[in-house]
């Protein structure tokens, strides 16, 4: 072989050699987390996901984020798709706490780890290795503190647009019931709580049952909603009502949404939840548990709550 081609040969060889054995910066997968969130419809959800498959990957592990849509047979289905491609560990916000137990059993049985995140599973008969979560309850009583606030001791009928199905909505109005019975056992102008509906957690139902409050209770002075797309569907009502300066609202969660409408003064207050923090701790607790550590049965992220001075401090926002 002429000497030229022959270099040619070894350099083309060595080129070949050092391409196969190039190692990628990112590490090989470990295995892949399956992750069913409430819904990916709701930009709350979407933080919870993202910061999850930031947070695996540093670790080396795939995830697999997938929206149940509010439903809990499609979560169901989801869950077993997970068991067959033997993820790593499962992680959910239940669509239905009670109607999820017989599929997270399914997942207990194949020895895959379960993690709950922002929606608890407290049933019996499930293994959730913990629960990552606000602290629901504690937010609620935020909620109710940021009613009275804004009612300024007036008292008067006031609504609430819950979500029955959802275990962390439960708690939220549980939290704020709290501290509005604990101002009427002193306040000589007490909160009446005159109406709940389900608000279904979106802004078109929220919309439509806070018209059927306003139509039932015309006088109402107030509505708090589990969460800001509720809370926003209310702000809609009020507005075609001709009563968004007569009643105040009460939201929660946070989203971008919904604190530009607190900033705006379309909604008074927010406790805020930090879903990026539920996100990154779900996979930390999951690192930390296949690693052997015994970890709480809940860790719960506290609430701040969130004003119209918040907004006007807030670069994020308009």
């Amino acid at each position: 072989m002429p000497v030229m081609k022959l270099r040619h040969f070894l350099l083309l060889g060595t080129a070949l050699i050092a391409a196969c054995g190039k190692t990628s910066d990112k590490p090989a997968a470990k295995g892949a987390i399956g992750v069913s969130l409430l819904t990916l419809q709701n930009p709350f959800f979407k933080v919870i996901g993202d910061n999850i498959t930031a947070e695996a990957a540093k670790s080396g592990y795939d995830t697999l984020v997938v929206s149940a849509d509010n439903d809990v047979a499609r979560q169901s289905n989801q869950v077993k798709d997970f068991i067959v491609k033997k993820a790593a560990a499962i992680v959910l916000s239940p669509a239905d706490s009670k109607a999820i137990v017989p599929v997270i059993q399914e997942a207990n049985a194949a020895g895959i780890p379960v993690f709950t995140v922002d929606v608890p599973c407290n049933e019996p008969g499930v293994k959730i290795v913990t629960q990552v979560a606000t602290d629901n309850f504690g937010g609620g009583k935020e909620a109710g503190k940021a009613m009275i606030e804004a009612l300024k001791g007036q008292g008067g009928k006031i609504g609430v647009l819950d979500l029955k199905a959802v275990e962390s909505c439960i708690l939220r109005v549980k939290g704020f019931k709290e501290v509005i019975d604990a101002h009427n056992a002193t306040a000589t102008l007490k909160i009446e709580i005159v109406s709940e509906l389900d608000g279904g957690g979106a802004k078109d139902k929220g919309y439509k049952a806070a018209e059927d409050m306003l139509q039932a209770h015309p006088d109402l002075v107030g509505i708090f909603a589990i969460n800001d797309p509720s809370a926003l569907g209310a702000r809609g009502a009020l507005e075609k009502a001709g009563k968004a300066d007569k009643v105040v609202i009460i939201g929660f969660d946070g989203q971008p949404e919904g604190k530009q409408a607190i900033k705006d003064g379309k909604i008074y207050a927010d406790p805020i939840q930090f879903p990026e923090k539920m996100g990154v701790e779900v996979v930390r607790a999951f690192i930390r548990h296949s690693k052997g550590e015994e970890l709480p049965p809940q860790m719960l992220i506290p609430t701040s709550l969130y004003r119209q001075s918040d907004g006007a401090a807030d670069a994020s926002l308009k």
